[in-house]
């Protein structure tokens, strides 16, 4: 297993592990690799720090501490976009959205872009009630919202392993 530092086109800095470094590139290729803070698919390797282990000819001797990085800049602020928490997301909560995204595949119908549609149609009593999720643009759902259809946009953490 290999961990990498990561950092989305927003620049929301997180950590994921994977197989190899080979697995890594086939995910993200795939665009199956996403920020777990707004989603984003355009996720690039951020600069890490090896992992050096001490020699034996350093034990006894007290290394000087390394410096802190300095804080990436921060994104400017979009009175649209919600404000995200930084840094990386915690494991507990990593866990309970992967548990949540299981239970939403189970239970609910997938309509990738056509989900504004569907939602307002359901909305109408055009379609079946029933559970759905999907992708829409910000514009799609705000109108949503506006016409009172309730929408909820939750990061889309990868699936839990087994």
């Amino acid at each position: 297993m290999i961990r990498f530092s990561l950092r989305c086109d927003n620049a929301h800095e997180f950590e994921s592990w994977f197989k190899d470094s080979a697995a890594y590139e086939r995910m993200s290729a795939a665009g199956l690799v996403d920020c777990p803070a707004c989603g984003d698919t355009r996720v690039s390797k951020a600069l890490m720090a090896p992992a050096i282990r001490k020699t034996r000819g350093m034990k006894g001797r007290a290394a000087a501490p390394p410096e802190p990085a300095a804080p990436p800049p921060a994104p400017e602020a979009d009175p649209q976009t919600p404000r995200l928490a930084a840094g990386p997301m915690p494991a507990q909560v990593v866990a309970l959205l992967q548990r949540m995204r299981q239970e939403i595949e189970k239970s609910c119908d997938y309509l990738g872009k056509d989900f504004a549609k569907e939602a307002r149609r359901i909305h109408e009593g055009e379609a079946e009630p029933r559970g759905i999720y999907g992708e829409a643009t910000e514009a799609e759902t705000e109108a949503l919202r506006e016409d009172g259809i309730e929408v909820a946009r939750l990061p889309w953490v990868p699936p839990a392993d087994g």
